[in-house]
C-alpha cells in the first residue's frame, strides 16, 4: 500500500497537469470546426433560393405559429425578434458569413458564438424542417463555443505565428477584437433590455458568459503578458476546452450507442430486412437504379442491416483499442458516404462524418494537413505571377511538421 500510494499520486498529478497545461486534440477540434461549419454553410447556400419557404416570415410555418411555439418551449431564435423580411434576410446572410469565417478560422472564439446563434436561430424558427443531422449540428454548435478550435488550420493560428515573429518589435495593437467585442456587447445589451432573451436561460447565460470572459481575457492579456493572471486564465481555458472535447466525444458515442440499441429492438432489424425498405421510398431514392441494384441481393441487404447494428453498438467499446477503433471509424465514415449518395442525405452524412472526425488519429490528421499544404503550394506555383508571390521552392515535410507543432500550442 505504501508503494502504491506514491504511484497513484504521481499518476493523478500527471493527469491534472495534462488537462491544465495544454488544450488537447488541437487537430481533432479543428476538423470538427471545419466539418460542421462547412456542413452548415453548404446547406444554407443550397437552400438559399428556398430560404423564405423554410425559415422566412411568409413560409408555410408562419411567423405567428413559430412565435406561439417559441413562447411555449422557450427556444432561442433571433428571428422572433422581428417579423420583417429585411431582418430575416440580414440574419440569414450573417449566418452564412459566420459559417464561412469559422470555416477559415478567423476570430474563432467570437465567430463560434455567432455561428451558434445562427444555427439555433434558423433551426428553432422552423423545428419541423431537417433531419437527424440537424440535431447533431444543433448540439455541436453549442459545444464548439467552449473549445479552442482555432489552434491549427486557421487564420488565427497564422496570425499568432506572425505575432510571435514580431515579438522583438512593437506590434500594432489588436483593434478588430475589441471592436467586435463592443459591437456584439451592444447588441447583447439591447436584446436583454428589450426582453428578447427571455425564455430558456441556457443560451443567454452562454452569450453573457462568453462576452464577459472575452473582455476579461483581453484586459488581462494587454496588461499582464505572461503574468500569473494570464497563466490562470490560460489554465481555465484549457480545462474548459478539454471538458468540451470530452463532451463532444461522449455525445458521438451516445448517438451511436442509442441508435444501435434502439435498432436491436426493431423487428425489421432483427430479421435483417430494415435496409430494404428505405431503398424503395421515393423520398430516399435520388438514384432509383442504384437503390434497386443494392436491394436486389438479399444477402447484401442482410449484411448491411446486421453490420450497421454491430458497428453502432460496438463502436463505444472499441475506444480502448486504437486499431479496432480506427477500422470501425473508417467503416462508419464509408457508410455515411454511401448514405449521402444512395439515400440522398448529404448534410446528415456530413454532420455525422464531422462528429466521427473527433476520433481520428493525430498522426493521420497531421499527414492530411501536410498533403493539403503541398497541394496548395502546387496550385500557387501554377498560377500566373506566382514566382514573385512565393519566397522560394516548397520545403520538405519537416518544415510543415515544425509549423504544426508550433501552432498546436497557440492560444486562440
Amino acid at each position: 500500500m505504501t508503494r502504491l500510494a506514491p504511484t497513484a499520486s504521481r499518476r493523478i498529478s500527471q493527469g491534472i497537469g495534462r488537462i491544465t497545461e495544454a488544450a488537447l486534440g488541437p487537430y481533432q477540434t479543428a476538423v470538427v470546426r471545419i466539418g460542421f461549419s462547412a456542413t452548415w454553410l453548404l446547406f444554407l447556400l443550397r437552400e438559399f433560393p428556398h430560404r423564405q419557404e423554410l425559415y422566412g416570415p411568409d413560409g408555410p410555418w408562419s411567423w405567428g405559429l413559430a412565435q406561439q411555439l417559441v413562447a411555449d418551449n422557450g427556444a432561442f431564435t433571433v428571428l422572433m425578434w422581428s417579423g420583417s423580411r429585411i431582418w430575416f434576410e440580414l440574419v440569414y446572410v450573417l449566418a452564412v458569413l459566420a459559417s464561412l469565417l469559422l470555416l477559415l478560422g478567423w476570430r474563432t472564439r467570437t465567430l463560434s458564438v455567432v455561428f451558434m446563434v445562427g444555427v439555433l436561430s434558423l433551426q428553432n424558427r422552423s423545428i419541423f424542417v431537417g433531419d437527424g443531422g440537424d440535431n447533431v449540428l444543433h448540439l455541436m454548435s453549442l459545444y464548439l463555443v467552449f473549445t479552442r478550435c482555432g489552434q491549427v488550420w486557421s487564420l488565427d493560428a497564422r496570425r499568432a505565428r506572425r505575432a510571435r515573429a514580431r515579438v522583438l518589435f512593437d506590434a500594432a495593437p489588436d483593434r478588430v477584437g475589441p471592436a467586435l467585442w463592443a459591437v456584439l456587447g451592444t447588441l447583447l445589451v439591447a436584446g436583454t433590455a428589450a426582453g428578447k432573451l427571455d425564455g430558456d436561460l441556457l443560451v443567454p447565460v452562454i452569450l453573457w458568459g462568453m462576452w464577459l470572459a472575452q473582455g476579461v481575457w483581453w484586459a488581462v492579456a494587454r496588461r499582464e503578458r505572461g503574468g500569473e493572471p494570464r497563466m490562470l486564465l490560460d489554465i481555465v481555458g484549457n480545462v474548459v476546452h478539454n471538458a468540451a472535447l470530452f463532451v463532444i466525444m461522449a455525445e458521438a458515442c451516445l448517438i451511436y450507442a442509442t441508435a444501435g440499441w434502439y435498432k436491436i429492438q426493431g423487428s425489421r432489424w432483427q430479421d435483417g430486412t430494415a435496409v430494404y425498405y428505405p431503398l424503395h421510398l421515393d423520398y430516399f431514392s435520388p438514384w432509383p437504379a442504384l437503390s434497386d441494384l443494392m436491394s436486389s441481393s438479399g444477402t447484401m441487404v442482410m449484411l448491411v442491416t446486421y453490420g450497421t447494428v454491430v458497428v453502432q453498438v460496438a463502436f463505444p467499446f472499441t475506444l480502448f483499442n486504437r486499431r479496432v477503433k480506427n477500422v470501425l471509424l473508417a467503416v462508419m465514415m464509408t457508410e455515411h458516404a454511401v448514405i449521402a449518395v444512395v439515400l440522398g442525405l448529404p448534410f446528415f452524412s456530413l454532420a455525422m462524418i464531422a462528429a466521427d472526425a473527433v476520433f481520428l488519429p493525430t498522426s493521420f490528421l497531421r499527414r492530411l494537413g501536410e498533403w493539403a499544404a503541398r497541394a496548395r503550394v502546387r496550385l500557387l506555383v501554377r498560377l500566373p505571377g506566382s514566382e514573385r508571390a512565393l519566397p522560394g521552392p516548397p520545403t520538405s515535410g519537416a518544415a510543415d511538421e515544425t509549423a504544426a507543432d508550433e501552432t498546436a500550442h497557440t492560444r486562440t
